[in-house]
């Protein structure tokens, strides 16, 4: 080994512990969190650029773009969004409420007003009255110059949004609406179901009460506090009253029915059936006359008996009361 090569060897060993003490000294300052992103590069640093705001340029060169053209080769409007109307009122309304609601039950902190999925909404809104208004305006100045507006049956123009998403998108406003539907309508039946509960309870309290009132009664006549019956009498007659709706009600189903679709065709023993005949019926120009033939009657012929005032058969019925 020669004197030069120690020398090398010594040099070498002195790069390898400057790199090793580098290292440490990186990881040291990592941990400490003195090295962020961005203040290291990878070998010569990038110039910073220097930002200028040249607005004389920028002018000239707008004025460069910029062409003098007529309105019907710009089409370009310049208005505020049309007026809101009652059904997107309507709709605004009812998405703040339902949006309140669910912020409610999510237990947020996020105000209505802050709701992102509100202002969503209401961002759509105003491009759609944006829109409105530019239509309403643009097109009475068109036919103002004699310019149709009827699209053109050979006109294509690709959507942003193909129909299969849109009928997705449809599909999917009908499936929440008509589950909102029918929310209410359970919603509804509950409230009914409850109501109806109610009332049965509250009859069936005082029909307790009742007995209880009548049981306390008969008590206090046995041991000869009281001797008034009028409560007997009482009974009688809510007794009778309950009789007699249950009779009005029986006769009401036996003529009417106890509801749902009537067969009303005729059979082989309805068309037998000549109960209800009258003998006495005569045709009067093709017409069945049902008071012909009877003394008395709409159609009865001049000269026959009539049928006495009211004054007389009130006498009639008074003799015949004093005969008895």
């Amino acid at each position: 080994m020669t004197e030069f090569d120690g020398v090398l060897a010594n040099v070498q060993s002195d790069d390898d512990d400057s790199e090793g003490d580098t290292d440490e000294e990186l990881q040291e300052a990592f941990a400490a969190g003195l090295l962020k992103p961005g203040m290291n590069y990878v070998g010569e640093a990038p110039q910073k650029k220097q930002q200028t705001n040249n607005i004389s340029a920028l002018k000239q060169k707008l004025a460069e773009f910029e062409k003098k053209l007529p309105w019907l080769e710009r089409l370009d409007m310049h208005n505020a969004p049309a007026a809101l109307a009652p059904e997107l009122a309507f709709k605004e309304s009812e998405h703040s409420k339902e949006r309140s609601k669910d912020l409610k039950q999510s237990k947020s902190t996020v105000s209505i007003d802050q709701d992102v999925i509100h202002n969503d909404f209401k961002r759509e809104m105003l491009f759609y009255r944006q829109a409105q208004a530019a239509v309403l305006e643009a097109l009475p100045r068109l036919h103002s110059m004699n310019i149709a507006t009827k699209r053109p049956n050979d006109y294509f123009a690709q959507m942003a949004k193909t129909d299969d998403h849109m009928q997705k998108i449809r599909q999917k406003l009908m499936t929440k609406q008509v589950g909102n539907e029918r929310a209410e309508k359970v919603k509804k039946l509950r409230e009914l179901k409850k109501y109806g509960k109610k009332v049965q309870i509250e009859v069936q309290q005082k029909r307790l009460k009742e007995k209880k009132d009548l049981m306390e009664d008969v008590k206090k006549f046995k041991k000869g506090q009281t001797d008034n019956l009028d409560f007997l009498e009482n009974e009688k007659t809510r007794r009778k009253g309950d009789a007699k709706s249950a009779g009005k009600r029986k006769a009401r189903d036996s003529k009417y029915g106890y509801g749902g679709k009537k067969d009303k065709r005729n059979s082989k023993e309805s068309s037998m059936d000549v109960t209800d005949f009258t003998p006495g019926r005569k045709l009067k120009d093709g017409k069945m006359s049902s008071g012909a033939g009877k003394p008395g009657g709409r159609n009865a012929k001049k000269g026959g008996s009539k049928r006495p005032g009211k004054s007389s058969r009130q006498k009639i019925k008074n003799k015949k009361k004093g005969s008895r």
